[in-house]
């Protein structure tokens, strides 16, 4: 399979350049054609004209001249102030309508216009995120992998990242299951890419004894990474009575006797909460997850007593857990999710309102590079599964800007903003969080700099859905 750079490269189906300005009215097309000439040269066609009409024995030459002088010089300033004018006017009215970014790149919300009555009046131009995505659906094409296993049988996807080597990899859970959240994200334009296949590979990744593991985690099923391939699979239409079954397993497992580090985890119980809310949305466990992470909630000092959360739902063996933004980002739309399926009490919205409320707080001077949007990282150790005196240690990195987008995109966000009268602190920290998140990828595909293995698939689904998802709030239909 041809190796596409992941830096550099170009997208041919990228977005148009903007539209030619149309023709104006008469008199803009008579300034703009007097402006092709300066207006030096305007006054002194005024001039000479002038000085050739006016009769000869108007009060001598000395009037004569001066009055086309004079005339001259005024023409060529109307014409010089006229031209400033009608450009100043367009770079105006194509900000507008253009949808001019206001933090590298990311377009600003489009005001409502009404609908165009003008024939030839020209249509706004496209902004950046329909060329990202392409730019990312031909990334996905080309690194797609299809691989023989002689035990599996015939599996497409793609490993964890998009740059390793050598060709060609076997997919991997992980890499899959996101892989399959970015082809249903991007709609499926063409049939390079087929859903199917990805369901059909993910099912025969799936361990002997059930559930699914990362590549690094051995032949025990682990929460977080079956949480994630449910969600994707049942997003995707798979079978709901497998999908069901498949979540049983999964949660009778995860309890504090069998697995004490998943159940402490904010990461590992959002995660596990989110993929069964779409695999198994009447499961027993529900609530019980919600609750659990309601309870983890802890109150910060530094930002008025509100409460939020730290990567820690428990707090190890009695020490203080730091709050986190984006442990924090990732309760919130947990919750919210869980909101809308399961419904939730008084200390549930409360909580979950408490932890948009903390992220508005960012003391922050700048919100597109605050330290809220810092990416970082936590390990989940586990006891190995079958030698007692070796750890499991699994390195989960978390893209911040992406889950403080996603968490100030939930429906109550902009309520709870307006009960304190901070609107204009939630747009700008969440403009700020966009900007961050564009900033980081380079044509359709996000990275993670400074380490092996730097196109991680997750981090380019997290990505392109925020920007998305900040790209459907905007939008704002003509009236």
């Amino acid at each position: 399979m041809p190796t596409a750079p992941l830096r550099g490269s170009t997208d041919p189906a990228g977005p148009p350049g903007p539209p030619a300005p149309p023709p104006g009215p008469p008199a803009g097309r008579m300034v703009a054609w007097l402006g092709r000439f300066g207006p030096v040269a305007v006054g002194y066609a005024v001039f000479q004209a002038l000085v050739g009409l006016l009769p000869d024995g108007l009060f001598g030459d000395t009037a004569r001249y001066s009055l086309a002088v004079v005339s001259g010089l005024g023409t060529g300033v109307s014409a010089w102030l006229a031209g400033a004018l009608l450009r100043a006017r367009s770079a105006a009215g194509g900000g507008a309508d253009n949808g001019g970014g206001d933090l590298d790149g990311v377009p600003s919300p489009r005001r409502p216009r009404g609908r165009a009555t003008t024939p030839g009046a020209a249509a706004p131009a496209p902004g950046p995120l329909p060329g990202l995505s392409a730019a990312t659906y031909a990334t996905l094409v080309d690194r797609l992998t299809v691989f023989d296993d002689p035990l599996r049988g015939r599996l497409v996807g793609w490993p964890h990242a998009l740059d390793e080597q050598p060709e060609p990899v076997r997919p991997t859970p992980t890499g899959t299951a996101y892989g399959l959240h970015t082809v249903l994200e991007l709609g499926m334009p063409d049939g390079r890419l087929r859903a199917s296949e990805l369901v059909e590979t993910l099912w025969r990744l799936r361990l002997p004894e059930g559930g699914w593991a990362a590549r690094s985690q051995g032949a025990v099923g682990r929460p977080e990474v079956t949480g994630l391939v449910l969600g994707a699979l049942a997003r995707a239409g798979a079978d709901p009575r497998l999908l069901a079954a498949e979540a049983e397993r999964c949660t009778e497992r995860f309890s504090r006797e069998l697995e004490p580090a998943g159940t402490e985890l904010t990461h590992v119980v959002t995660t596990v909460l989110r993929g069964l809310l779409r695999a198994a949305p009447e499961s027993p466990a529900l609530p019980l997850l919600r609750d659990a992470l309601v309870d983890g909630a802890v109150t910060d000092p530094a930002r008025g007593h509100r409460r939020c959360w730290g990567s820690r739902l428990t707090p190890p063996r009695g020490r203080a857990v730091p709050p986190s933004a984006v442990h924090t980002a990732q309760a919130v739309v947990a919750l919210d999710r869980a909101a809308r399926v399961l419904g939730e009490d008084a200390n549930a919205r409360a909580t979950r309102e408490e932890g948009i409320r903390w992220l508005l707080s960012c003391p922050g001077p700048a919100h597109d590079g605050c330290e809220d949007l810092e990416s970082g990282h936590e390990t989940v150790r586990r006891p190995h599964p079958v030698d007692a005196s070796r750890h499991e240690v699994l390195s989960v990195r978390h893209f911040a800007a992406a889950w403080v987008v996603r968490a100030l995109l939930t429906p109550d966000a902009p309520a709870v903003a307006a009960d304190e009268e901070r609107e204009a602190v939630w747009q700008e920290t969440l403009a700020g969080a966009a900007a961050s998140v564009w900033r980081q990828q380079e044509n359709g595909i996000w990275t993670w700099d400074g380490v092996d293995l730097a196109y991680p698939l997750w981090m380019t689904y997290q990505g392109l859905s925020a920007l998305r998802a900040h790209a459907v709030w905007m939008y704002q239909p003509g009236g």
